[in-house]
């Protein structure tokens, strides 16, 4: 053990052990993301592993298995991708037309592979050919193409959803997923150093091995991230954003001026709704929720409270909890309570959303409240 091998052989186990744990709950709770992070945690130790082994003095990669193609970077932003798509929409399937995406990462590996099974020989003179110098920078283009093309989608879906998310929940902070955009920057991040670093070996000359550990060590500190995260990420079972809705969301909020008229009615039995029942209190009240409630659809519940209340759902559901908890802990019974635990009671679910919640709505933080 040393200051090179613990470091890379705990991210090399950790990995592995994240996406048996991930695969495992997305077999037994058909969570097909799970499936999806447990071969980017895959992918992640693998692309760890050469070094791991070396650096412990474990040479067989090299002695019998050199050539083999065990890098998995032409299918890492596909996967990224599906698993997004999977995690937003619990109802999403992989269909056999998807496998295309990995068509790039086939080629990889045909070829490769078709070298490695002529033997140590055969893979040196490969190696050294000018083709494969050709494919080396082939490969490399394809790497940032299909970077550049998966993570500009993942991160547009991921707009797009938070959109959506606002339209539709009153709480999105456990279903927000910032973490997964914060994890496309960190690659982003890893493979502009890593090819920093490969031009300063080729312009400086071979740089010591040892050199490299520290690009690897940037991938380890990506695999604790994604893993804790990913694994610890809630996915609700009516989590079911696709485009489609996204449209109809953002349709519903084009009315014309005669149709907002017909609003009025629903104005009245939504106000008296959230009066008397107080569906607010609810911490996972959702748009079909409260239409439910009110014997309509989501469409048109959507765009009744965008027209008679300039607001989007989860703005209107969390202003009502705002002045509940102005109420509420101004009683002698709750002075006893923390600001959080009188929130909670109040239908809020996290401390960032009554934090942005009540700044929005009162222009001030819960603990500088006047009333408290």
């Amino acid at each position: 053990m040393s200051l090179y091998t613990t470091p890379l052989q705990f991210g090399y186990f950790l990995a592995l052990l994240f996406a048996v744990l991930l695969w495992y709950r997305g077999w037994q709770e058909e969570r097909l993301s799970d499936k999806f992070l447990g071969f980017v945690m895959f992918f992640l130790a693998m692309e760890i592993q050469d070094y791991t082994f070396g650096f412990a003095g474990i040479n067989i990669l090299w002695e019998k298995f050199d050539g083999f193609p065990r890098y998995f970077t032409l299918a890492f932003a596909p996967t990224i991708y599906f698993y997004l798509k999977a995690q937003i929409n619990r109802e999403f399937r992989f269909k056999p037309i998807y496998f295309l995406h990995y068509v790039l990462y086939a080629i990889y590996f045909i070829i490769n592979f078709g070298a490695f099974l002529q033997g140590h020989e055969a893979v040196n003179r490969f190696r050294s050919s000018k083709i494969s110098d050709w494919l080396g920078w082939v490969e490399i283009v394809a790497i940032w193409g299909s970077y550049i093309y998966y993570f500009y989608q993942s991160l547009r879906i991921y707009r797009e959803y938070r959109s959506w998310t606002e339209t539709q929940f009153s709480d999105t902070e456990t279903i927000s997923f910032v973490w997964l955009r914060n994890f496309i920057y960190l690659i982003i991040a890893g493979e502009v150093f890593k090819w920093a670093w490969g031009m300063a070996d080729k312009l400086l000359g071979d740089l010591p091995f040892e050199q490299d550990w520290w690009w690897h060590l940037f991938t380890v500190l990506i695999i604790c991230y994604v893993g804790i995260k990913g694994y610890a990420q809630h996915q609700p079972l009516r989590l079911a954003y696709s485009k489609s809705l996204m449209s109809e969301s953002q349709n519903t909020t084009i009315i014309s001026e005669p149709k907002e008229n017909n609003f009025e009615e629903l104005k009245t039995k939504i106000e008296n709704l959230m009066l008397q029942e107080k569906p607010y209190l609810e911490s996972e009240l959702s748009l079909s929720d409260l239409a439910l409630k009110l014997k309509t659809n989501t469409s048109v519940l959507s765009a009744a409270i965008n027209s008679n209340f300039g607001k989007n759902f989860n703005d209107f559901v969390n202003e009502y909890r705002v002045e509940e908890f102005k109420k509420q802990i101004k009683l002698p019974q709750n002075q006893n309570y923390t600001l959080l635990a009188v929130a909670f009671d109040c239908g809020f679910n996290s401390k960032a959303t009554f934090n942005r919640a009540f700044k929005k709505f009162t222009g001030q933080s819960p603990s500088r409240f006047e009333g408290v």
